[in-house]
């Protein structure tokens, strides 16, 4: 599409469309909103898309996003250390936090089981959960990844590599649609998938 366009106009038409979710018709109307807008809030979006990968890092401790070494659920003393939560994505922190249902920890894995992609356990941040396990603080392992196929997939892998480890592994249960984003599930649909999480069998 970009190419009926030239120059600087037919580059931000181009980069936008690599966005995650961005065809060619958005990255026109973001790229024609852009140049619509003025030149402070423009210098504002370039400044914060600047900030953010020169201050945002990865948790040492969980895999979430931080401006520090650690997350500010990490360094939060009143949480709860016997439970952790794995979630593929750091936005599923986010998506579940909102809930309110959950206290705990959370390990995120950075993505899920794809072989087609090339994405195997290795590829994951399953070693670091299995760091954090080793103590014995940790009682229960919720496993949040997404309900679709890639998701049942890790959570399949997770529950039989937790399964000797004398863990309550559970499922997040009713309430997901199957095939469907954690990050988009609502609060009240979340907080009942947690309610009536499942517990797995390896």
């Amino acid at each position: 599409m970009s190419t009926a366009y030239e120059g600087a106009v037919a580059d931000l038409i181009a980069e936008l469309g690599q966005l995650p979710g961005v065809g060619p018709k958005g990255a026109q109307r973001i790229a024609f909103h852009v140049l619509a807008s003025d030149t402070a809030d423009v210098a504002r979006l370039a400044e914060a898309l600047i900030q953010v990968k020169a201050r945002v890092r990865f948790c040492v401790v969980c895999g979430n996003v931080a401006e520090a070494e650690k997350c500010r659920i990490c360094v939060d003393e009143r949480r709860n250390d016997t439970q952790i939560c794995v979630v593929e994505e750091p936005r599923d922190v986010v998506a579940i936090e909102r809930t309110r249902e959950f206290r705990g920890r959370y390990h995120v894995l950075g993505g899920a089981i794809n072989p087609i992609n090339g994405i195997g356990p290795d590829e994951l941040r399953i070693r670091e959960l299995m760091t954090r396990l080793a103590d014995g603080t940790v009682t229960e392992v919720i496993i949040a990844t997404d309900p679709n196929v890639e998701g049942e997939a890790t959570a399949s892998y997770l529950s039989r590599l937790l399964g000797s480890m004398g863990l309550a592994v559970t499922r997040l249960a009713s309430g997901l649609p199957v095939g469907g984003d954690l990050e988009y599930a609502d609060e009240i649909t979340l907080g009942r998938a947690f309610e009536g999480r499942v517990t797995m069998r390896a």
